[in-house]
């Protein structure tokens, strides 16, 4: 496809600032612009989806590894007023095994040191619902505590796209932080009442285009909203709505999910019930959130094009939530009620252990946690033992842990990361 002109619709009227990293094609870029934030910079690996940025917002777009420090510094930006970022969503993913720091697309605690140097006057970073499961528990902590050691607030919360007009399930979880004076003035996006548009009702005009004769009643038919797109990645995926279970739901829905079409259906298309028809990249885009309005069009080859659109955050969910910091920013509205001003608890068994300077005992843990069961706290310490160091000593019979160095990547140069990304640049996505 060609690509289209700059993105001319809602501009900052505040002189709202973002630097956004692991940008991809635009999803969230398109939705922060029409919330009121301009580009000081954007970072992807991608050459082909920052062409697509590029050229539809006219962002200043660097290509590359983001955490490549010869690539750009976060110092350099010290005077933005938004940090976002899409970072990898694989680490997190059922598909991606849920490796969490033992994959090097893990970029989460190194995008929360950029702000510690960056010092931007709010966060946004999104992923995967997978990073909200109990796996995940002591790494979400991690990323709490040290926000509030730089002198940030931060929340979680499980968006689904649905409730924002996009035709699709995807649930996207969120972090958001600020200082505690304007998290005061935070509060998430609630869904829009009536919000929800089904597959028939976002495609119907792009169905119909051609004359397809059976455009109405597919539209009747096609009346829920969709499962989550799968983009893949350059390790695994193509052009196809996703696994086995992806392509079924699509299929209720009266949508062959096992590839993309150069072209919607005609004249001579037969009927749905027959032959279901494929999702064109438009019908993609629109699926997963882009509008008509606006003009939108993806670089490269059909399969980077697809993995453009379905690896991106929807639009409309970065419209809502960069709304709701533009008014925090801007101390508008009522304050909330419960004052975030304190670190919520995420684990409290890494909690307790992070917390102490010498071994804890199981029964400690277990008090800790305040279930009083020990397979409760032995699952939480086999999840620990996956990002951090977690030393067992025993005495007097009874077995003791420290909490040791978190293992995921937050910068360091000897990081094994490096290699990782160097030898396999062509397949990190």
């Amino acid at each position: 496809m060609s690509v289209g002109p700059p993105y001319d619709g809602i501009v900052s009227d505040q002189g709202l600032s973002v630097v956004e990293v692991c940008s991809g094609a635009g999803g969230q870029s398109l939705g922060l612009h029409k919330a009121g934030f301009t580009h000081k910079l954007a970072v992807e690996i991608d050459e082909t989806a920052a062409d697509t940025l590029r050229a539809n917002l006219g962002a200043p777009v660097l290509v590359g590894d983001v955490a490549d420090p010869s690539l750009w510094s976060a110092a350099d930006y010290a005077d933005v007023d938004l940090f976002a970022g899409g970072v990898p969503c694989p680490p997190f993913s059922a598909a991606g095994k849920q490796l969490g720091t033992s994959d090097e697309r893990d970029l989460f605690a190194w995008a929360i040191e950029q702000a510690a140097i960056m010092r931007p006057r709010a966060i946004m970073l999104e992923n995967v619902r997978g990073l909200s499961a109990p796996r995940f528990a002591a790494y979400r902590q991690r990323i709490l505590d040290r926000l509030e050691e730089i002198g940030y607030v931060g929340e979680w919360k499980l968006l689904h796209a649905a409730d924002f007009g996009v035709p699709q399930l995807r649930p996207r979880f969120v972090l958001v932080a600020m200082p505690a004076e304007e998290m005061r003035y935070f509060h998430w996006p609630e869904p829009s009442p009536g919000a929800r548009v089904t597959v028939g009702e976002a495609l119907y005009d792009l169905m119909a285009a051609d004359g397809w004769k059976y455009a109405d009643k597919w539209r009747e038919a096609a009346n829920d909203v969709g499962p989550t797109l799968v983009g893949g990645s350059k390790k695994h995926g193509g052009a196809d709505l996703g696994p086995t279970r992806a392509k079924a739901g699509w299929a209720k829905l009266h949508v062959d999910g096992r590839g993309i079409a150069d072209r919607g259906p005609d004249r001579k298309s037969l009927s749905f019930r027959t032959t279901p028809p494929r999702l064109t990249i438009e019908m993609a885009a629109r699926v997963q959130g882009w509008t008509a309005d606006d003009a939108y069009e993806f670089s490269g080859r059909k399969t980077s094009q697809y993995r453009q659109i379905g690896n991106a955050f929807p639009p409309p969910v970065a419209e809502a939530v960069g709304r709701s910091i533009r008014l925090a920013l801007a101390h508008e509205g009522v304050e909330r009620i419960d004052q975030p001003g304190t670190v919520r608890l995420q684990d409290p068994v890494y909690r307790a252990l992070a917390r102490s300077t010498r071994p804890l005992s199981l029964e400690e843990l277990i008090a800790a946690y305040n279930d009083g069961s020990e397979a409760a706290v032995q699952q939480r310490l086999a999840a620990i033992r996956r990002d951090f160091v977690l030393q067992t000593f025993e005495a007097d019979g009874v077995e003791r842990y420290l909490l040791g160095e978190f293992k995921g990547f937050t910068g360091q140069t000897d990081h094994w990361r490096h290699e990782m990304v160097q030898r396999f640049r062509n397949r990190v996505s």
